[in-house]
């Protein structure tokens, strides 16, 4: 990738979608159920779609694994 040039659009639909997914995590969201608000947004017909948009930054990660971690501590 030449940065000579700057960020894209498609970079910042990237961001975006990672961002938001991030937001909606920290606000105690539940992604999977409102995933296709933001599908319809991007204009993607299927959910599927959107997920070539989501990166794996920190702040995704960390705010999954909150989760995971809290989802096993409720099985034992």
């Amino acid at each position: 990738m030449d940065d000579s040039h700057g960020p894209r659009l498609h970079d910042m639909r990237h961001v975006f979608a990672t961002n938001t997914l991030v937001h909606w995590y920290e606000a105690e969201q539940d992604p999977e159920r409102i995933l296709p608000i933001l599908s319809t947004y991007l204009g993607h017909v299927h959910v599927a779609d959107t997920q070539w948009y989501l990166s794996g930054s920190p702040e995704l990660m960390k705010e999954a694994m909150r989760r995971l971690e809290r989802r096993w501590e409720d099985r034992t």
